[in-house]
């Protein structure tokens, strides 16, 4: 997270696992931002694609939410108030991985729209 707040003013807000499927407490955490929810059946996209989005959601201005599902995913309210649906992969990650995973996406991306050399 440190290199990429070089690129990216971030706020990672957590909430405790009882909230997990308190999908108002959650709406609460991200109102008022582009809503991206994390699920397995989202779309893909790769660090070029990543970094075009998150290229085009930086000029519109606002900021960017990424959701992170608790133990049971997210709940159904949730995802459906959200603007967005990425997958980061097929594979099922434990809610802590799949930060770090996307963290690392984020910071790549970033690169690329920096025109630094670390995505390869």
């Amino acid at each position: 997270m440190l290199r990429l707040i070089k690129f990216h003013k971030i706020r990672v807000t957590h909430l405790n696992d009882k909230y997990a499927n308190d999908a108002a407490k959650i709406l609460e955490k991200a109102a008022g931002s582009y809503k991206v929810a994390l699920v397995i059946d989202g779309k893909a996209m790769d660090s070029p694609k990543l970094a075009h989005f998150l290229k085009k959601h930086e000029l519109e201005g606002g900021e960017i939410s990424f959701i992170v599902g608790g133990p049971e995913g997210l709940p159904a309210k949730v995802i459906k108030e959200c603007d967005y649906e990425w997958s980061l992969s097929p594979l099922t990650f434990p809610h802590d991985l799949a930060m770090v995973v996307l963290l690392e996406a984020l910071y790549r991306a970033s690169t690329i729209n920096a025109g630094l050399p670390y995505h390869k």
